[in-house]
């Protein structure tokens, strides 16, 4: 479990490589603008992709992104990659941040210094946390990670998390935060090892809470779970592929930047603050988030997690987290926002917090009001550590 430092640099034929993909890219010939009706919407991809070729500075985002030092660690299933920033107290609360699909661990950028150095957020050193921040299994980074055992990584892949906190780090107990992906490992990694986790904090339930009977189910619950529905037949079909035909659509996202951007972009527009992604997020930002996929060909193997999944679940809708749970909500993520009873049925609510904006990347979207309520949940439980 040998631990060593890491620091991002492409090489420059893969950066030469993409231009010419970029310049040679074979455009649709449908013609007609129906903004983002059908998809990702022409005329912004063909912006942005022109930002991406003329503009777009990899090597000033790969700078940036080496100002937080990064290690990789030699666990079972490979390198794991992953963020380890020191806080700035004796007494930081050790803090695991789990991104999902299809951000990466750029999700956490914006509340890291928040997080080990509040006093610099005008808050107090006694809310420090060492962050904690991996690329997981299968995406950037940590590279297209072999579980011995492919059915239910998510299972495994919190187990490599637990190894990486205490046996690596050194960490007995320590909290969790996270989203999408990140909340379903959040979860196992709680109900496998309970007594190294402090708290979780999450941002939505993980798919498993809406498995529910609906004659068990109360009338507020019913009228989340139809409309629910009803949202996944107007905005699921990225979900129907990836769980089941997968190997469809990765190759062509693998080959074509263009292809990988379209497909990445259209999650981010539907999920985001009124599905204006364009106001959330930086031309930047999206770019290094895709780039990331890009020059570590991982769209595959992050995209594997859905397969697998729904074939060999690692939550069912009996599992329960018993360590205590906080729920962010942010108003214009995919799911809405379900009835707190809901959340009950398979979490330990303790704090349960209904964001007044924001959407599915909620701490890259509004990093201020993520970070306060993670400070907040955890602020009391510090003394159980």
């Amino acid at each position: 479990m040998g631990i060593r430092p890491f620091y991002i640099h492409v090489e420059d034929q893969t950066l030469d490589d993409l231009q010419r993909r970029l310049a040679r890219t074979r455009w649709p010939t449908i013609t007609g603008e129906n903004g983002w009706k059908f998809g990702t919407s022409s005329a912004y991809l063909r912006e942005l992709m022109s930002y991406w070729r003329t503009g777009y500075d990899w090597r000033l985002q790969e700078s940036k992104l080496n100002e937080l030092p990064q290690f990789k660690a030699n666990l079972d299933g490979g390198d794991l990659h992953f963020a380890h920033v020191k806080g700035r107290s004796m007494r930081a609360l050790p803090l695991l941040l789990l991104h999902g699909w299809p951000d990466s661990f750029c999700r956490f950028a914006k509340v890291i210094p928040t997080f080990s150095d509040p006093e610099r957020a005008g808050g107090t050193s006694k809310d420090a946390f060492d962050v904690v921040v991996p690329s997981l299994p299968g995406f950037a980074f940590s590279g297209r990670v072999q579980f011995p055992n492919q059915e239910r990584p998510m299972r495994q892949t919190a187990e490599m998390l637990w190894q990486l906190m205490t046996q690596v780090l050194g960490y007995e107990r320590f909290a969790i935060a996270g989203g999408d992906t990140g909340s379903a490992v959040a979860q196992n990694l709680a109900i496998a090892h309970p007594s190294s986790v402090v708290g979780i904090h999450v941002t939505d339930l993980s798919w498993h809470a809406g498995n529910v009977d609906p004659a068990m189910a109360s009338k507020a619950e019913q009228k989340y779970l139809e409309a629910s529905k009803k949202r996944f037949m107007e905005d699921g079909a990225y979900i129907m592929v990836q769980t089941t035909e997968p190997r469809g659509l990765t190759p062509g996202l693998n080959d074509s930047p263009v292809g990988l951007a379209s497909w990445i972009l259209d999650r981010f527009h539907s999920w985001s603050d009124g599905g204006d992604h364009l106001r959330t997020f930086t031309p930047d930002e999206l770019l290094t988030n895709i780039m990331l996929y890009w020059v570590t060909q991982t769209i595959d193997s992050s995209v594997h997690h859905y397969y697998a999944e729904a074939r060999s679940p690692s939550l069912l809708p009996s599992s329960h987290v018993d360590v205590p749970c906080a729920v962010a909500l942010f108003p214009h993520d995919a799911a809405g926002i379900p009835p707190r009873s809901l959340g009950e049925r398979t979490l330990n609510v303790q704090r349960w917090a209904e964001m007044p904006r924001g959407g599915h990347f909620g701490p890259l979207e509004e990093p201020a009001l993520y970070a306060h309520d993670v400070v907040e949940f955890f602020r009391p439980l510090r003394s159980t550590r």
